[in-house]
Protein backbone atom coordinates (compact mmCIF):
# COMPACT_ATOMS: atom_id res chain seq x y z
CA UNK A 1 0.00 0.00 0.00
CA UNK A 2 3.01 2.61 0.49
CA UNK A 3 4.80 1.68 -2.35
CA UNK A 4 1.69 2.07 -4.21
CA UNK A 5 1.04 5.86 -3.05
CA UNK A 6 4.28 6.14 -3.74
CA UNK A 7 4.14 5.56 -7.23
CA UNK A 8 1.03 7.58 -7.82
CA UNK A 9 2.76 10.08 -6.35
CA UNK A 10 5.10 10.50 -9.07
CA UNK A 11 3.74 9.93 -12.00
CA UNK A 12 1.29 12.85 -10.40
CA UNK A 13 4.56 14.95 -10.53
CA UNK A 14 5.57 14.02 -13.75
CA UNK A 15 2.35 14.78 -15.16
CA UNK A 16 2.41 18.59 -13.50
CA UNK A 17 6.06 18.74 -15.20
CA UNK A 18 4.36 17.71 -18.85
CA UNK A 19 1.50 20.03 -18.24
CA UNK A 20 4.07 22.99 -17.58
CA UNK A 21 6.09 22.48 -20.33
CA UNK A 22 3.24 22.11 -22.85
CA UNK A 23 2.07 25.45 -21.95
CA UNK A 24 5.63 27.11 -22.95
CA UNK A 25 5.62 28.20 -26.38
CA UNK A 26 9.14 27.71 -28.30
CA UNK A 27 11.47 30.66 -28.70
CA UNK A 28 11.46 32.51 -32.00
CA UNK A 29 14.16 32.32 -33.99
CA UNK A 30 15.79 36.21 -34.25
CA UNK A 31 17.18 37.57 -37.52
CA UNK A 32 20.89 38.19 -37.57
CA UNK A 33 22.69 41.50 -37.06
CA UNK A 34 23.61 43.21 -40.58
CA UNK A 35 26.99 43.20 -41.27
CA UNK A 36 29.22 46.55 -40.97
CA UNK A 37 30.66 47.06 -44.32
CA UNK A 38 32.64 49.59 -45.41
CA UNK A 39 31.94 50.70 -49.75
CA UNK A 40 33.57 51.95 -52.10
CA UNK A 41 31.60 54.34 -55.35
CA UNK A 42 32.50 53.11 -58.38
CA UNK A 43 33.34 56.10 -60.88
CA UNK A 44 35.35 56.28 -64.00
CA UNK A 45 38.77 57.44 -63.71
CA UNK A 46 42.11 57.79 -65.67
CA UNK A 47 43.77 54.66 -65.84
CA UNK A 48 46.76 56.05 -67.53
CA UNK A 49 49.44 52.82 -66.62
CA UNK A 50 52.69 50.96 -67.24
CA UNK A 51 52.77 47.23 -68.77
CA UNK A 52 55.39 45.84 -67.81
CA UNK A 53 57.71 43.17 -69.92
CA UNK A 54 61.21 41.60 -68.66
CA UNK A 55 63.95 43.27 -70.79
CA UNK A 56 67.81 42.48 -71.62
CA UNK A 57 70.23 45.38 -72.50
CA UNK A 58 72.75 44.83 -75.32
CA UNK A 59 74.59 46.91 -77.68
CA UNK A 60 74.01 47.99 -81.05
CA UNK A 61 77.41 46.28 -82.28
CA UNK A 62 79.35 44.21 -80.95
CA UNK A 63 82.69 42.25 -82.64
CA UNK A 64 85.16 39.69 -80.86
CA UNK A 65 88.64 40.54 -82.07
CA UNK A 66 90.30 37.46 -83.06
CA UNK A 67 93.64 36.94 -84.44
CA UNK A 68 93.89 35.88 -88.34
CA UNK A 69 97.78 35.59 -88.01
CA UNK A 70 100.07 33.30 -85.66
CA UNK A 71 102.37 34.94 -83.63
CA UNK A 72 103.45 36.12 -80.50
CA UNK A 73 102.05 39.02 -78.70
CA UNK A 74 104.43 42.08 -79.26
CA UNK A 75 102.04 45.23 -78.31
CA UNK A 76 98.51 45.97 -76.18
CA UNK A 77 97.80 49.87 -76.63
CA UNK A 78 94.86 49.67 -74.68
CA UNK A 79 93.43 49.82 -70.88
CA UNK A 80 91.01 47.21 -70.22
CA UNK A 81 87.66 49.11 -70.17
CA UNK A 82 88.64 51.73 -72.25
CA UNK A 83 86.84 53.88 -74.27
CA UNK A 84 87.94 53.36 -78.10
CA UNK A 85 87.88 54.85 -81.68
CA UNK A 86 87.42 53.10 -84.93
CA UNK A 87 90.43 52.38 -86.32
CA UNK A 88 92.78 52.34 -83.30
CA UNK A 89 95.53 49.89 -82.63
CA UNK A 90 94.80 47.38 -79.77
CA UNK A 91 97.28 44.38 -80.39
CA UNK A 92 100.86 44.14 -82.54
CA UNK A 93 101.96 40.60 -83.56
CA UNK A 94 105.26 39.95 -84.20
CA UNK A 95 105.85 40.89 -87.85
CA UNK A 96 109.15 39.85 -88.34
CA UNK A 97 108.80 36.91 -90.55
CA UNK A 98 105.64 38.81 -91.83
CA UNK A 99 107.94 41.91 -93.21
CA UNK A 100 110.55 38.91 -94.65
CA UNK A 101 107.64 38.18 -96.83
CA UNK A 102 106.89 40.83 -98.06
CA UNK A 103 110.64 42.13 -99.08
CA UNK A 104 110.72 38.61 -100.57
CA UNK A 105 107.98 38.96 -102.52
CA UNK A 106 108.61 42.33 -103.61
CA UNK A 107 112.19 41.33 -104.68
CA UNK A 108 110.23 38.56 -106.89
CA UNK A 109 107.54 41.59 -108.52
CA UNK A 110 110.80 43.17 -109.88
CA UNK A 111 112.40 40.19 -111.17
CA UNK A 112 109.13 39.36 -112.61
CA UNK A 113 109.07 43.71 -114.16
CA UNK A 114 112.61 43.54 -115.55
CA UNK A 115 112.09 40.04 -117.49
CA UNK A 116 108.58 41.72 -118.85
CA UNK A 117 110.46 44.75 -119.99
CA UNK A 118 113.29 42.17 -122.12
CA UNK A 119 110.09 40.24 -123.40
CA UNK A 120 108.66 43.67 -124.96
CA UNK A 121 111.82 44.53 -126.10
CA UNK A 122 112.16 41.08 -127.71
CA UNK A 123 108.80 41.28 -129.23
CA UNK A 124 108.58 44.69 -130.10
CA UNK A 125 112.40 43.24 -132.58
CA UNK A 126 110.81 40.85 -133.98
CA UNK A 127 107.99 42.69 -135.19
CA UNK A 128 109.72 44.92 -136.62
CA UNK A 129 111.81 42.19 -138.41
CA UNK A 130 109.00 40.21 -139.57
CA UNK A 131 107.66 43.32 -140.98
CA UNK A 132 110.46 43.23 -143.94
CA UNK A 133 110.38 39.38 -143.97
CA UNK A 134 113.84 39.23 -142.39
CA UNK A 135 112.59 36.43 -139.67
CA UNK A 136 110.73 33.53 -140.18
CA UNK A 137 107.34 33.64 -138.67
CA UNK A 138 107.74 31.40 -136.27
CA UNK A 139 109.95 33.54 -134.25
CA UNK A 140 107.85 36.44 -133.49
CA UNK A 141 105.40 34.25 -132.60
CA UNK A 142 107.53 32.52 -129.72
CA UNK A 143 108.57 36.10 -128.71
CA UNK A 144 104.85 37.28 -128.55
CA UNK A 145 104.06 33.88 -126.78
CA UNK A 146 107.08 34.98 -124.03
CA UNK A 147 105.89 38.30 -123.54
CA UNK A 148 102.61 37.44 -122.41
CA UNK A 149 104.02 35.05 -120.26
CA UNK A 150 105.97 37.32 -118.72
CA UNK A 151 103.23 39.76 -118.13
CA UNK A 152 101.24 36.72 -116.11
CA UNK A 153 104.44 36.30 -113.90
CA UNK A 154 104.24 40.30 -113.49
CA UNK A 155 100.66 39.76 -112.30
CA UNK A 156 101.19 36.75 -110.25
CA UNK A 157 104.32 38.42 -108.38
CA UNK A 158 101.94 42.07 -107.48
CA UNK A 159 99.07 39.16 -106.22
CA UNK A 160 101.71 37.75 -104.20
CA UNK A 161 103.14 40.84 -103.06
CA UNK A 162 99.03 42.17 -101.91
CA UNK A 163 98.78 38.88 -99.84
CA UNK A 164 101.86 39.16 -97.75
CA UNK A 165 100.93 42.81 -97.33
CA UNK A 166 97.43 42.04 -96.26
CA UNK A 167 99.45 39.31 -93.67
CA UNK A 168 101.76 41.98 -92.22
CA UNK A 169 98.51 44.29 -92.12
CA UNK A 170 96.59 41.90 -90.35
CA UNK A 171 99.90 41.48 -87.67
CA UNK A 172 98.66 45.10 -86.11
CA UNK A 173 95.03 44.53 -84.70
CA UNK A 174 92.33 48.03 -84.98
CA UNK A 175 89.57 47.98 -83.37
CA UNK A 176 86.65 47.79 -86.01
CA UNK A 177 84.15 50.07 -84.48
CA UNK A 178 84.14 52.83 -81.59
CA UNK A 179 82.76 51.93 -77.92
CA UNK A 180 83.92 50.57 -74.96
CA UNK A 181 86.55 47.70 -75.15
CA UNK A 182 86.29 44.52 -72.04
CA UNK A 183 89.08 42.89 -70.47
CA UNK A 184 92.04 41.01 -72.51
CA UNK A 185 91.95 37.87 -72.53
CA UNK A 186 95.70 37.58 -73.88
CA UNK A 187 99.24 38.76 -72.09
CA UNK A 188 102.13 40.27 -73.82
CA UNK A 189 104.33 37.16 -75.36
CA UNK A 190 101.09 35.36 -75.87
CA UNK A 191 101.11 32.81 -78.61
CA UNK A 192 98.08 33.24 -80.85
CA UNK A 193 96.71 31.54 -83.77
CA UNK A 194 93.65 31.47 -86.15
CA UNK A 195 90.70 29.91 -85.15
CA UNK A 196 91.68 30.45 -81.52
CA UNK A 197 89.84 31.77 -78.39
CA UNK A 198 89.05 35.48 -78.81
CA UNK A 199 91.41 38.46 -77.47
CA UNK A 200 88.56 40.69 -76.53
CA UNK A 201 85.33 42.00 -77.20
CA UNK A 202 84.32 45.72 -78.07
CA UNK A 203 80.70 46.75 -78.09
CA UNK A 204 79.26 50.30 -78.88
CA UNK A 205 77.63 51.85 -76.11
CA UNK A 206 75.71 55.29 -76.92
CA UNK A 207 73.23 54.32 -77.84
CA UNK A 208 72.36 51.15 -76.15
CA UNK A 209 69.19 48.60 -76.94
CA UNK A 210 67.09 46.57 -74.53
CA UNK A 211 65.57 43.31 -76.34
CA UNK A 212 61.68 41.32 -74.61
CA UNK A 213 59.65 39.57 -75.99
CA UNK A 214 56.29 40.62 -76.56
CA UNK A 215 53.12 38.39 -76.86
CA UNK A 216 51.59 37.65 -80.31
CA UNK A 217 48.62 38.94 -79.53
CA UNK A 218 50.20 42.46 -79.04
CA UNK A 219 51.69 42.88 -82.39
CA UNK A 220 49.17 44.99 -83.76
CA UNK A 221 49.71 47.70 -80.81
CA UNK A 222 53.64 47.79 -81.10
CA UNK A 223 53.69 48.11 -84.48
CA UNK A 224 51.43 51.01 -84.20
CA UNK A 225 53.44 52.30 -81.43
CA UNK A 226 56.59 51.62 -84.02
CA UNK A 227 54.85 54.00 -86.45
CA UNK A 228 53.87 56.58 -83.90
CA UNK A 229 58.13 56.90 -83.77
CA UNK A 230 59.64 59.30 -81.50
CA UNK A 231 58.78 62.28 -80.41
CA UNK A 232 59.90 64.92 -78.21
CA UNK A 233 59.38 64.64 -74.47
CA UNK A 234 58.09 61.23 -75.29
CA UNK A 235 57.89 59.11 -72.01
CA UNK A 236 55.83 55.90 -74.06
CA UNK A 237 59.31 53.57 -72.92
CA UNK A 238 61.03 53.85 -70.16
CA UNK A 239 63.24 50.53 -68.36
CA UNK A 240 63.49 50.09 -64.49
CA UNK A 241 66.86 49.42 -63.72
CA UNK A 242 67.52 45.97 -61.22
CA UNK A 243 68.17 48.45 -58.03
CA UNK A 244 64.66 49.60 -58.81
CA UNK A 245 65.30 53.34 -60.17
CA UNK A 246 63.73 54.24 -63.11
CA UNK A 247 65.77 55.06 -65.75
CA UNK A 248 66.27 59.16 -66.99
CA UNK A 249 66.13 58.52 -70.28
CA UNK A 250 62.99 57.43 -72.56
CA UNK A 251 63.20 54.94 -75.48
CA UNK A 252 62.16 54.13 -78.83
CA UNK A 253 60.96 51.34 -80.61
CA UNK A 254 64.31 50.17 -82.99
CA UNK A 255 62.37 47.29 -84.89
CA UNK A 256 59.99 44.62 -84.40
CA UNK A 257 61.56 40.51 -84.95
CA UNK A 258 60.75 39.43 -88.60
CA UNK A 259 58.98 36.27 -87.14
CA UNK A 260 57.23 34.84 -84.19
CA UNK A 261 58.82 31.98 -81.93
CA UNK A 262 56.41 28.75 -82.37
CA UNK A 263 57.39 27.62 -79.16
CA UNK A 264 57.03 30.51 -77.06
CA UNK A 265 54.08 32.44 -79.00
CA UNK A 266 56.45 35.96 -78.81
CA UNK A 267 58.29 37.96 -80.96
CA UNK A 268 61.43 40.29 -79.94
CA UNK A 269 61.14 43.97 -80.08
CA UNK A 270 64.18 46.03 -79.42
CA UNK A 271 64.35 49.53 -77.93
CA UNK A 272 66.98 52.25 -77.99
CA UNK A 273 67.78 54.83 -75.51
CA UNK A 274 70.49 57.56 -74.93
CA UNK A 275 73.93 56.05 -72.81
CA UNK A 276 75.79 59.36 -72.18
CA UNK A 277 76.58 58.82 -68.63
CA UNK A 278 77.29 55.30 -69.42
CA UNK A 279 74.42 54.04 -66.92
CA UNK A 280 73.80 51.08 -69.28
CA UNK A 281 75.64 48.12 -69.57
CA UNK A 282 75.89 44.82 -72.14
CA UNK A 283 73.95 42.18 -70.02
CA UNK A 284 72.21 43.98 -67.36
CA UNK A 285 68.46 42.82 -66.77
CA UNK A 286 65.98 45.69 -66.67
CA UNK A 287 61.84 45.91 -66.90
CA UNK A 288 60.56 47.82 -69.58
CA UNK A 289 57.72 50.14 -68.98
CA UNK A 290 55.13 50.41 -72.37
CA UNK A 291 52.69 52.94 -71.09
CA UNK A 292 49.34 52.27 -71.99
CA UNK A 293 45.48 53.71 -72.21
CA UNK A 294 46.85 57.03 -71.41
CA UNK A 295 44.28 59.33 -70.56
CA UNK A 296 41.71 57.00 -71.19
CA UNK A 297 38.11 56.70 -68.43
CA UNK A 298 38.43 53.32 -66.59
CA UNK A 299 36.34 51.37 -63.99
CA UNK A 300 38.90 51.21 -61.46
CA UNK A 301 38.00 49.33 -58.02
CA UNK A 302 40.47 48.47 -55.13
CA UNK A 303 41.59 45.14 -55.55
CA UNK A 304 40.64 43.94 -51.96
CA UNK A 305 36.97 44.02 -53.03
CA UNK A 306 37.51 41.36 -55.45
CA UNK A 307 37.00 37.86 -54.86
CA UNK A 308 37.65 34.52 -56.97
CA UNK A 309 35.82 31.36 -57.60
CA UNK A 310 36.81 28.66 -59.77
CA UNK A 311 38.62 31.02 -61.49
CA UNK A 312 36.18 33.33 -62.48
CA UNK A 313 35.98 36.87 -60.26
CA UNK A 314 33.24 38.63 -58.21
CA UNK A 315 32.25 41.52 -56.45
CA UNK A 316 29.44 42.06 -53.63
CA UNK A 317 26.98 45.03 -55.31
CA UNK A 318 24.62 46.99 -52.30
CA UNK A 319 21.52 47.73 -53.58
CA UNK A 320 19.60 49.24 -50.24
CA UNK A 321 20.53 47.69 -47.47
CA UNK A 322 21.26 44.41 -48.56
CA UNK A 323 24.55 42.66 -50.53
CA UNK A 324 24.29 40.49 -54.08
CA UNK A 325 27.40 39.14 -55.79
CA UNK A 326 27.83 39.94 -59.29
CA UNK A 327 30.29 38.57 -61.87
CA UNK A 328 32.90 40.82 -63.50
CA UNK A 329 35.68 40.85 -66.15
CA UNK A 330 38.69 42.06 -65.04
CA UNK A 331 41.45 43.58 -66.92
CA UNK A 332 44.93 45.35 -65.45
CA UNK A 333 46.07 45.44 -62.29
CA UNK A 334 46.80 48.84 -61.38
CA UNK A 335 49.11 48.81 -57.86
CA UNK A 336 46.36 48.61 -55.47
CA UNK A 337 43.40 49.04 -57.88
CA UNK A 338 42.29 46.86 -60.87
CA UNK A 339 40.25 47.83 -63.87
CA UNK A 340 36.92 46.19 -64.58
CA UNK A 341 36.00 45.89 -68.50
CA UNK A 342 32.59 44.62 -67.71
CA UNK A 343 29.90 43.92 -64.94
CA UNK A 344 30.24 47.18 -63.14
CA UNK A 345 28.16 50.59 -64.03
CA UNK A 346 29.38 54.09 -62.61
CA UNK A 347 27.72 55.37 -59.08
CA UNK A 348 27.21 51.82 -58.61
CA UNK A 349 28.46 50.89 -54.18
CA UNK A 350 30.65 47.75 -53.67
CA UNK A 351 31.94 46.23 -50.76
CA UNK A 352 35.56 46.65 -49.80
CA UNK A 353 35.56 45.41 -46.25
CA UNK A 354 33.70 42.79 -44.32
CA UNK A 355 33.40 40.88 -47.38
CA UNK A 356 34.30 37.90 -46.03
CA UNK A 357 31.15 37.71 -43.65
CA UNK A 358 28.78 38.37 -46.87
CA UNK A 359 26.73 36.34 -49.26
CA UNK A 360 23.74 36.51 -51.44
CA UNK A 361 21.20 38.64 -49.80
CA UNK A 362 22.87 39.31 -47.09
CA UNK A 363 21.75 42.66 -45.00
CA UNK A 364 24.30 45.09 -44.24
CA UNK A 365 25.20 48.41 -42.63
CA UNK A 366 26.96 50.43 -44.82
CA UNK A 367 29.70 52.47 -43.58
CA UNK A 368 31.41 55.70 -45.14
CA UNK A 369 31.77 55.34 -48.89
CA UNK A 370 35.58 55.71 -50.44
CA UNK A 371 37.01 56.50 -53.56
CA UNK A 372 40.60 57.40 -54.75
CA UNK A 373 42.09 58.11 -58.07
CA UNK A 374 44.98 56.18 -59.86
CA UNK A 375 48.39 58.08 -60.61
CA UNK A 376 49.64 57.83 -63.96
CA UNK A 377 53.01 55.87 -62.18
CA UNK A 378 51.39 52.69 -61.62
CA UNK A 379 52.70 49.22 -63.96
CA UNK A 380 51.34 45.87 -64.28
CA UNK A 381 53.69 43.58 -64.56
CA UNK A 382 54.02 41.38 -68.25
Amino acid sequence: MKYSLRFTGTIAVVMIILTACGDKKPPQQQAPPPVAIAVYDVQPENATYYDEYPGTITPLNEVDIRPQVSGYITGIYFKDGQHVTKGMKLYSIDQQQYRAGVDQQIANLNVAKSNLAKAQQDADRYAELASKDAIARQTLEHAQADLQSAKMEVAAAQAAVRNVTSTLRYSTITSPLTGTIGISQVKLGAAVAPGQSILNTVSSDNPMAVDFAVDEKEINHFIQLQAKGKGKNDSTFRIVLPDGTVYPEAGYISFIDRAVNPQTGTIKARLVFKNDKKMLKPGMTCNVRVKNNVGAEKILIPYKAVTEQMGEFFVYVINADSASQRKITLGNRVNEKVIVNDGLQPNEQIATEGIQKLKEGTKVKVGEARSTTVTANNSTQK
